[in-house]
């Protein structure tokens, strides 16, 4: 009788924790938007919030593959730098007179061949994807700024449908994200690449001894974070007009670094959820909104993901710890 009382308050401890977990990242984020309404007029403005929405898509279309990558215990810094060189790579090809399609499928596939690199790297060379990445990451900036020669170079209109476009009221690069973001969630839940990426986040060993392809796997994951940030370099240089020097790098890929690791995919893989990152994105958005609105330096917008992400990557910590 003592099983039987047992066991469905164990059923509830374990289904309560996961039907609420992104509760407390909501009530942040609702918090937030409360006070910024009540603090400025602007915020609530419809150009205001769709202009949130085009800039928090680029990060989502990054941050996307991240989580996916991250569930399989892998990391990948350097794909803020693939998107700089994407941009600038892109940027020269429309200067240079080539159309629109071929300019595109050339940045996304030159930026799927870097994320494979990457891929080959890590899985065959035993390097720590944070290592390899963040030498890659530095290596891809200074390539972006040969590409450009350290001067910004414009595209004029040629992706103004996609950078300013709108359907239904829904800025175009929105909707980009939001197809990118079903369909990740979709494999993470649905298909059995998504399942493995959990086991091999789980136990990589464990993983290979059940018959998982690992390598496979590990190569797959980074030729598409490869290629999402070709998407997302594509998308950026959409909504700028521009490549410069500057464009995409390090700050881009730990704001995306910090939204995935707020939505609680863990650090060491095993777990994560689109949703869960589509809400970090959200929140790092509004709260850098926000502090333009106030006229807050800007400074303190890097100093506010330093802070989140910090504090996010403590708290997965003892997440893991509790479990």
């Amino acid at each position: 009788m003592t099983t039987t009382l047992t066991a469905p308050v164990a059923t509830r401890r374990r289904v309560l924790p996961r039907g609420f977990a992104h509760g407390g990242l909501l009530l942040v984020l609702v918090a937030i938007v409360v006070f910024a309404g009540l603090r400025t007029d602007s915020f609530l403005s419809t150009n205001n919030l769709l202009n949130v929405l085009r800039q928090v898509s680029v990060v989502a279309v990054i941050a996307a593959g991240l989580t996916l990558l991250m569930t399989a215990g892998g990391m990948d810094f350097s794909m803020g730098g693939n998107v700089a060189v994407t941009t600038a790579v892109a940027a020269q090809m429309f200067a240079h007179g080539q159309s629109i399609w071929l300019t595109i499928v050339a940045a996304i596939l030159l930026a799927t061949v870097i994320g494979l690199v990457n891929g080959v790297v890590v899985t065959f060379t035993g390097v720590a994807p944070f290592v390899a990445t963040l030498a890659t990451a530095t290596l891809l900036d200074g390539v972006a700024l040969l590409v450009i020669n350290g001067l910004s170079v414009s595209i004029d209109d040629q992706l103004s449908p996609l950078g300013i476009g709108k359907t239904f009221g829904l800025p175009h690069l929105l909707i980009v994200a939001i197809v990118v973001l079903a369909v990740i969630a979709f494999v993470m839940r649905y298909t059995t690449f998504g399942r493995d990426a959990f086991a091999i986040g789980g136990n990589e060993d464990v993983a290979r001894l059940s018959g998982i392809n690992v390598s496979r796997d590990k190569l797959l994951l980074y030729g598409l974070a490869g290629a999402l940030s070709g998407l997302a370099g594509i998308m950026l240089l959409a909504r700028l007009g521009a490549s410069s020097p500057g464009t995409g790098g390090l700050q881009l890929q730990l704001t995306a670094v910090a939204a995935v690791v707020i939505g609680g995919t863990s650090l060491a893989g095993g777990k994560g959820t689109v949703l869960g990152t589509v809400l970090g994105v959200l929140l790092l958005g509004v709260v850098a909104n926000v502090l333009n609105l106030l006229q807050i330096n800007s400074y303190y917008q890097q100093i506010s993901v330093g802070a989140v992400l910090l504090i996010a990557a403590i708290a997965n910590l003892l997440q893991r710890r509790r479990h």
